[in-house]
């Protein structure tokens, strides 16, 4: 027969087991949460500075690329103008050509003569009225035509600022080119030939649901927007009303998977309410998309481009990349290579 010494150790030992047992099973009913959003571990990825120099060369580009468009517009309506305002200058250089060669063969009848010639007082009022109707005519044709004929020389003018205009904005926007590959480039230049082979999935996706635009000046330019509206995503906070609008459309098209936009503090533009990360995967913020989860960041982050004159879109970045209004599609390393950093997790969205 068992001691009570050696009883007391084996039942120890059993309720040790069993509890060790429970806690295991236990956990395993309770599903694991999802991983905290990218915004609670870190920024953006790459360096302050870095996403300075890319919002500002963005920015830049945008701007220079609707004062564009303005000057075309402008200069399609000069066309129309100038178009209209020749074939006047045409017809009134024909009138005046005809009032001229109808003076050569009939003979300019001077105003001295026809007065003297009139039988009565009548006769002399009634070719003193014809006289001045006459001359009132002719002035007017030669009036119409030099206004004209100026008309013309001032729509060419505006016609030739505009291309000097259109010039000068395409400089610009190669300028901002230039600025936001060079700064890709150097916070790159480690990482280019071991993410060259990511490149081809980011850009699939094909055709895209068209979004709605956002709204305009009356110009063409994007309002000045601050974040002044409610964030609807857990992050709780503010965000731009354009923000708003972008993630509404994004969830129309179908993109319903966890969101999170505000973040305070920091850089970058999640404090500014103007960007926000969409999950890859259905159940938040986890490791490396793949498969599936892939394919849907692939065709979110080819939505955000597709759309991006209608959204005001700054860029876009997923799975190491970064797409820019004037350079497409770049490589863009995380800060520490994680999940959240490098992008691979989530597509981050900023919008001007």
């Amino acid at each position: 027969m068992p001691t009570v010494a050696t009883v007391r150790p084996a039942a120890r030992t059993a309720a040790l087991i069993c509890a060790a047992l429970a806690l295991a099973v236990g956990a395993a009913l309770v599903p694991a949460p999802a991983a905290a959003a990218p915004g609670d571990v870190g920024d953006e990825g790459g360096t302050p500075a870095l996403r300075a120099q890319l919002e500002a060369a963005s920015k830049g580009y945008l701007d220079a690329k609707a004062a564009l468009d303005r000057s075309v517009k402008r200069q399609k309506q000069l066309a129309g103008q100038l178009t209209t305002t020749e074939s006047q200058l045409a017809e009134r250089g024909s009138k005046v050509a005809e009032i001229a060669a109808q003076a050569y063969r009939s003979g300019r009848l001077s105003a001295a003569s026809a007065l003297l010639n009139s039988a009565s007082p009548a006769g002399f009022m009634d070719r003193a009225a014809a006289l001045d109707a006459v001359a009132a005519n002719e002035e007017r044709a030669l009036g119409e035509l030099r206004a004209t004929r100026d008309e013309v020389s001032r729509t060419k003018q505006a016609l030739d600022r505009e291309v000097q205009e259109q010039r000068k904005q395409v400089a610009v926007m190669a300028k901002r080119k230039d600025q936001a590959e060079q700064a890709l480039t150097v916070a790159n230049e480690r990482a280019e030939a071991a993410q060259r082979a990511e490149r081809a999935p980011t850009r699939a996706g094909g055709s895209s649901p068209r979004a709605a635009p956002a709204p305009r000046n009356a110009n063409g330019s994007w309002p000045a927007e601050s974040c002044s509206v409610n964030d609807p995503t857990p992050a709780n906070g503010c965000i731009t009303p354009r923000t708003l609008h972008a993630l509404k459309q994004a969830k129309s098209a179908g993109f319903t998977r966890y969101v999170s936009c505000y973040r305070s503090g920091g850089s970058g533009e999640h404090p500014k309410g103007r960007a926000c990360d969409f999950a890859a995967q259905k159940n938040g913020f986890g490791g490396a998309a793949t498969g599936g989860d892939r394919t849907y960041g692939n065709n979110l982050a080819a939505y955000f481009v597709n759309n991006a004159d209608r959204l005001a879109v700054l860029y876009v970045i997923w799975y190491k990349q970064i797409w820019l209004p004037s350079s497409g599609w770049k490589t863009y390393s995380g800060a520490r290579g994680d999940p959240s950093s490098d992008h691979t997790n989530h597509v981050h969205l900023s919008v001007y």
